[in-house]
């Protein structure tokens, strides 16, 4: 494994993401034994227009995963983690996470969260390795994304939980 870096995205970065994310799809296809349907992700634009903010990896200079963060109603919610198929296994998606955390934290975030499935190994059970523990929803925006998951039927795969990870206030420094 090369040097490793994570920044925030650029607008060069974004062509990038919906590949990156349908490469590490592939592991769903082997986990349930049946393509789960997912459909295609979206892109990268279409993540940057939404509220929050995006940070990649870069392993040797190439942009290899990517972390997507939601800011809506005051809450930070990681909604989707993504690393190459042919890189995982290296701690990138770890390290994704780590700079998600610091970077919501930051921004004045007490907690963040997810939506995740409970048994698949990368999902729940990995997340809890990154502090993140399972709880209920209570928020207007967290129970719009369950009734939304639900219609999505992403539930037909497995039990989805939401999890939340409390931070650590960020000391913000000048520039």
């Amino acid at each position: 494994m090369g040097p490793v870096r994570i920044r925030p995205a650029t607008r060069a970065d974004l062509r990038l993401l919906g590949g990156i994310e349908a490469t590490g799809d592939e592991q769903f296809r082997e986990h349930f034994g049946y393509d789960p349907g997912f459909g295609e992700p979206p892109s990268g634009e279409h993540r940057a227009a939404q509220p929050g903010f995006l940070l990649v990896v870069e392993e040797d200079g190439e942009v290899v995963g990517f972390a997507h963060v939601l800011e809506v109603e005051g809450t930070a919610h990681l909604e989707q983690v993504s690393v190459r198929s042919d890189r995982q296994q290296r701690g990138l998606g770890r390290a994704l996470v780590e700079a998600v955390e610091a970077e919501a934290a930051r921004r004045g975030h007490g907690v963040l969260t997810l939506m995740t499935y409970a048994e698949v190994p990368w999902n729940a059970p990995f997340y809890a390795t990154c502090g993140f523990a399972e709880t209920e929803p209570t928020t207007r925006f967290e129970l719009r994304l369950q009734a939304v998951e639900r219609d999505l039927g992403l539930d037909r795969h497995g039990r989805r939980v939401l999890m939340v990870a409390h931070l650590t206030p960020q000391e913000v420094t000048g520039g």
